[in-house]
């Protein structure tokens, strides 16, 4: 009985957690989306989502967010299978984990330098004879940086996935003739899905409500949720049409979150 009691007291911050910070602010932005502009209780601001710019709006922010997924997938996954063949691979783990440690904005601020009209990007694009081209505020400049920003979440759980493999299946695998081709597509890759559907969810879910980067190294050429919310809180001060954007955006996360639900197989 005693235990049990224990057990319930722990329980407590974390309910008081997630009360405060989880329940209390859906719950707000629920309450705001019911809101005009005028502060009148309408529904006009969940009709106003579905207009065509609203849709495009979210068209848009998918498909950056599937691309910035895409890439970081694409680099992550071989990473972090030859990281797991070298040798002090928690040091070089550690090494592309670092950057991450970085405030966002001052990552940013670099790639401004970077990607600037002096910068280093075109001091070497006009040493190989190129000449100066306007990288800043492009969508490539803007996809570019989301990648380097978001790859390490992708890598870190790919690498745990692969480095808990166990090698006897693989022993087994070339034991019975299979190409290098067929055990990664029918033993390694079935098997790391797991760490797959972790990573993408990581980096898709952020990235589908970007709005700083948009700003910084897009220029505002490129226009998401985010920064759609962002707008209506600090610009036009539409809090109701920025909280129903945001109740549709937490709708996007949880069902990606079910579709890419990671469950333990059964051993």
């Amino acid at each position: 009985m005693e235990n049990k009691l224990t057990r319930h007291l722990y329980k407590i911050p974390y309910l008081l957690w997630i009360l405060l910070f989880v329940i209390v602010p859906i719950f707000l932005v629920l309450y705001y989306s019911s809101f005009d502009i005028e502060g009148k209780f309408s529904f006009v601001n969940y009709q106003k989502f579905f207009t065509p710019v609203y849709l495009q709006m979210t068209l848009s922010s998918f498909w950056y967010a599937f691309l910035i997924t895409a890439i970081s997938l694409l680099i992550a996954y071989p990473t972090a299978y030859l990281l797991t063949k070298t040798q002090h691979k928690q040091l070089w783990l550690l090494l592309i984990i670092l950057p991450s440690w970085i405030n966002l904005l001052l990552k940013a601020y670099a790639f401004i330098g970077i990607f600037g009209t002096y910068g280093l990007a075109n001091s070497f694009l006009k040493v190989i004879g190129i000449g100066q081209q306007q990288i800043l505020f492009t969508d490539f400049s803007f996809i570019f940086v989301s990648v380097y920003i978001f790859i390490p979440f992708m890598i870190l759980p790919i690498f745990n996935a692969l480095d808990e493999l166990n090698p006897t299946l693989l022993d087994a695998a070339n034991d019975l003739g299979a190409s290098q081709w067929t055990t990664f597509r029918r033993v390694i890759f079935p098997l790391t899905i797991d760490g797959v559907k972790s990573g993408c969810q990581v980096v898709f879910i952020p990235a589908l409500s970007l709005f700083m980067l948009t700003r910084l190294i897009a220029g505002n050429r490129v226009i998401t949720l985010g920064t759609a919310i962002e707008q209506h809180f600090l610009v036009t001060q539409d809090w109701g049409m920025g909280s129903t954007i945001a109740v549709f955006l937490i709708i996007i996360m949880v069902l990606f979150m079910i579709v890419t639900n990671t469950r333990k197989r059964g051993v």
